[in-house]
């Protein structure tokens, strides 16, 4: 019984010394609530964007608007690309959700392809994110042209007659034409 409580005894003794050890050896992080000061460089300037809805400008004519408007291979494509960067996510297929619609004839900022393309690539105040630098300029040039063919903007030759995913909304061939208003109403 003897050496059975003096084992125990010298294993509680270890035990402490071992933890002892532990604590002791613990270095604790030392944090300098009072460091030097940064250098006060003044006010970052915000740039902030002129652009506001209706009172865009057209951008100058761009020869390969008609190029990739005219061509169903490019618009194919352009609605691949309009899943693929989940543009259904702001813009509901085309019919409006966070973002505007794109089947009417209500275009904030223009609705010629060079419009279009603008908007995808310099983005938009209040939520169109810029895509510059981040989606090369052909692939642009294709989402714009199937963005005008939601609205039946594109000649009924080049628009696809059917969609590859399940129907919500009527292919783009059967898409009855919408052009922009040339003059942007008021908004209330």
């Amino acid at each position: 019984m003897c050496s059975r409580s003096r084992n125990k005894r010298c294993a509680q003794i270890a035990l402490l010394f071992c933890c002892f050890v532990y604590i002791a050896a613990c270095d604790r992080e030392r944090r300098e609530y009072s460091s030097t000061p940064l250098p006060e460089t003044g006010p970052i300037a915000v740039t902030q964007s002129t652009l506001q809805p209706g009172a865009w400008s057209p951008p100058a004519s761009d020869p390969r608007a008609h190029e990739y408007e005219e061509n169903a291979y490019h618009i194919n494509q352009g609605e691949r690309l309009f899943r693929w960067f989940n543009c259904n996510g702001c813009h509901g297929a085309g019919g409006g959700n966070i973002g505007p619609a794109l089947m009417d004839d209500e275009w904030r900022y223009g609705g010629s392809m060079e419009q279009i393309h603008a908007t995808i690539m310099d983005g938009r105040p209040n939520g169109m994110p810029s895509f510059r630098g981040k989606i090369p300029d052909q692939q642009v040039w294709e989402l714009a042209a199937y963005v005008r063919s939601l609205s039946g903007n594109v000649p009924k030759a080049a628009a696809p007659s059917r969609s590859d995913t399940m129907a919500d909304i009527p292919p783009p061939s059967q898409t009855e034409k919408q052009p922009p208003k040339t003059e942007p109403e008021p908004q209330h």
